[in-house]
């Protein structure tokens, strides 16, 4: 059974269709990325699956229930982190962790201990006195320590630093050996790449792209970077290469996996002296689907 399965899902906001027919699957156990740019529809995704929003027509589902119908229930199964958060100015890191603990029946005390270790937040300021990055880190503890079946994190290691986004990397990877499910959304492209499963990529309110990374890798072109004895400009005659252009003793182009074979043979005959090929990167997926240029 899908954790996560949504089906021609449609969301209005008086003339503005935040959610266009959409589509969305997400198996259990699984880390699916979900990317697209601001006011593509991914926070107006996450507040439907927390059952914040009724849609207009199309159904959702969520671990096996409906999120409006049975948002108190799947509550407990569940736990969300978003990237923009308000504390209480008043209270504590550790006392916002607790109340938020126990509004969903407790948390597992060794395990608040650890992450609070392990993401270096010291508890006991005043949550006035944090820095973004700090109040994160608050929302990540309190998240992140209790244990359901279903994580929902929009935006999660907003102002954080590297070395806390690697400690976030390696708790959601004990997250998904334990057997939970977890839906990321990131403008951090990298991230998704380091975590996902697969990945699903919205825009205008619809889903444009879904598959693992190799299944979207497959439908885009191999940069190839070459320096050569020989000039090389009559690689652009050969079928599958795009956008042949010099690069001082290189030769840059983008070539269709199903003519590398070729066009590497073609390489061969004018003696190679240096060679990179490399598969197009997360973001440049993500930046080919809406149709802008991508640097090599």
């Amino acid at each position: 059974m899908a954790a996560i399965q949504m089906e021609s899902v449609v969301k209005t906001f008086g003339s503005v269709r935040a959610l266009d027919g959409f589509d969305l699957e997400v198996a259990a156990g699984e880390v699916h990325g979900f990317l697209g740019p601001n006011g593509a529809g991914k926070s107006t995704t996450m507040r439907v699956l927390l059952g914040l929003l009724r849609t207009d027509s199309g159904t959702t589902r969520l671990l096996g229930g409906d999120p409006w119908a049975e948002a108190a229930d799947l509550h407990r199964r569940l736990s969300y982190v978003p990237g923009e958060i308000n504390l209480w100015g008043n209270l504590t890191g550790g006392e916002v962790i607790d109340v938020l603990g126990r509004m969903r029946g407790g948390l597992d005390e060794a395990r608040r201990a650890d992450l609070i270790e392990r993401f270096e937040l010291d508890p006991s300021k005043k949550c006035r006195t944090y820095s973004k990055g700090n109040r994160q880190k608050v929302a990540l503890v309190a998240g992140l320590a209790a244990q359901v079946d279903l994580y929902l994190l929009d935006e999660p290691t907003s102002g954080l630093d590297p070395l806390m986004e690697a400690e976030f990397q390696r708790t959601v990877h004990e997250l998904k050996d334990a057997g939970a499910t977890v839906l990321l959304s990131s403008h951090i492209l990298a991230e998704v790449e380091a975590l996902a499963d697969r990945v699903s990529i919205i825009r205008a309110g619809r889903n444009v792209q879904s598959g693992t990374l190799a299944d979207l890798r497959h439908l885009t072109r191999t940069t190839v970077l070459v320096e050569t004895a020989s000039a090389g400009e009559d690689l652009k005659d050969l079928p599958g290469v795009h956008h042949l252009r010099r690069d001082g003793a290189r030769l840059v182009f983008e070539v269709d996996d199903d003519a590398l074979q070729e066009v590497l043979g073609r390489l061969a005959s004018m003696g190679v002296r240096a060679l990179q090929a490399h598969p197009p990167t997360l973001e440049e997926l993500f930046l080919r689907e809406y149709g802008e240029e991508v640097s090599a």
